[in-house]
């Protein structure tokens, strides 16, 4: 793959070619999220909402939220609801968070509508009766002490202003009073009385800070919370769909078999005389189920492969032919004569190509004669011909294997005339397999 794989016309080839692989790759996906909504959905949802009374600290609002989702409340909850649960099963079900305005909101989830509503109202109601149960008892023990700094503080007030009231009776009379003094103690009186005052509204705020009121029943959801069964299964879809064209791209970055019509030249070290279409071979059609599946999803031909323009008819491919032999004769150093056409042993398209050009070669007053050649172990003959072609089938050879041909030659002291770049493609149903082409004389 080169680097223009990347543009969005690679994509369509491959959507375009691979269609019915997508198709059921994106099928198991959404197979898959079904599997996973039955694990991950978190079915319906709820919220209740508690309101903490007097002012909260930020720290003490985080605190009750933890308290709303211990696990004595949610034991309680669950001893309540008598669902078959434990507090321990509740623990993914239920979160508690802070709101804006000292709230404390709680979040149910469960399988039905109705049970998210139950459960997030009796989690409210049991962290309301622990919440208060549990200041209460921490409280108990200092009422009294409370009560008596309270009572003190308001006789202290009383004092206050009853010394306040003589000074200024005092004052009224004709007394004869120092103002600096008066000035002094009046002073002092007023401090003492806002100390007073502010002592005795901390233990009102103090003693009121246990009031918490539930905001009403929690709301009955009207559809599942996402993600949902829907939305797990179009993200499976979507998700396969994308790995399966990520991994078709990967898997043609990752070949390296040749596809390119001036790399194949280049690694034969000669010029391209032309490519010609070619029916993929009946040598090359397994037989079977599972070869009937893969050709079905898969296609007779890699998606990567550029195909040529196809020939409008018979005649119009034979021309492709004569013109790939004027330019085979063009490139003969002494006129027309005998070649060598070299074909790997495995390439079957190679093959019926090579056969086709010995049919046309005549007209071109040229004799060719196949040699198939082993790709692993490549040998040419030693004969006495002026050149040799090589007949290559696009994207069945990689780099090292055309080298190895072109060594081959060499080897033999024959010089690549020219390349002849084979592509497969699919005949029309109702025309018949082309046979396998006769075997000349003098071919390997």
């Amino acid at each position: 793959m080169n680097d223009d794989q990347a543009r969005l016309s690679v994509i369509w080839q491959v959507l375009r070619l691979r269609w019915r692989l997508l198709i059921v790759i994106a099928v198991v996906g959404a197979f898959v999220g079904a599997g996973a909504s039955l694990v991950f959905s978190p079915g319906y949802e709820t919220s209740a909402s508690v309101v903490l009374q007097g002012a909260r600290d930020p720290n003490e609002l985080l605190t009750e939220a933890q308290v709303a989702q211990s696990s004595v409340v949610l034991d309680r909850t669950a001893g309540a609801l008598k669902w078959g649960l434990s507090g321990a099963d509740l623990v993914d079900r239920v979160t508690a968070a802070v709101a804006d305005g000292n709230i404390i909101e709680i979040t149910a989830t469960a399988d039905t509508p109705e049970q998210a509503q139950r459960l997030a109202d009796r989690v409210a109601q049991e962290y309301v009766t622990f919440s208060t149960q549990l200041l209460s008892t921490t409280t108990d023990a200092s009422a009294q002490v409370s009560q008596e700094q309270q009572q003190t503080l308001r006789q202290q007030i009383i004092d206050t202003n009853q010394k306040i009231s003589d000074l200024h009776n005092s004052a009224g009379e004709g007394q004869t009073i120092d103002s600096v003094g008066v000035r002094t103690e009046l002073e002092q009186l007023r401090t003492a009385l806002s100390q007073a005052v502010a002592k005795l509204d901390e233990l009102d705020t103090a003693s009121g800070q246990a009031k918490m009121v539930v905001m009403g029943p929690a709301e009955r959801p009207l559809s599942a919370a996402a993600p949902t069964m829907t939305d797990l299964i179009g993200g499976g879809a979507l998700l396969f769909l994308l790995i399966g064209v990520f991994w078709q791209l990967f898997a043609a970055r990752a070949d390296r078999r040749v596809r390119d019509e001036a790399v194949i030249a280049s690694a034969l070290g000669a010029g391209v005389l032309g490519g010609v279409e070619v029916p993929a071979a009946p040598v090359e059609r397994a037989t079977g189920v599972v070869a009937g599946v893969r050709s079905f999803f898969l296609g007779d031909r890699p998606w990567h492969v550029a195909a040529l323009p196809p020939a409008a008819d018979e005649v119009g491919l034979a021309i492709r032919y004569r013109r790939v032999l004027s330019r085979l004769r063009d490139q003969l150093p002494s006129g027309p004569g005998r070649l060598l056409a070299v074909v790997a042993a495995d390439d079957p398209e190679a093959r019926v190509a090579a056969a086709r050009l010995t049919e046309f070669a005549l007209e071109v007053r040229l004799t060719l004669t196949v040699w198939e050649a082993d790709p692993a172990r490549p040998t040419v003959p030693d004969e006495a011909v002026p050149g040799v072609v090589a007949v290559v089938t696009a994207g069945t050879r990689n780099g090292w294997e055309l080298v190895g041909i072109a060594e081959a030659c060499a080897d033999a002291g024959h010089d690549v005339l020219g390349v002849v770049v084979a592509h497969p493609t699919e005949p029309p149903a109702d025309e018949p397999q082309p046979e396998r082409e006769p075997v000349l004389a003098g071919a390997g």
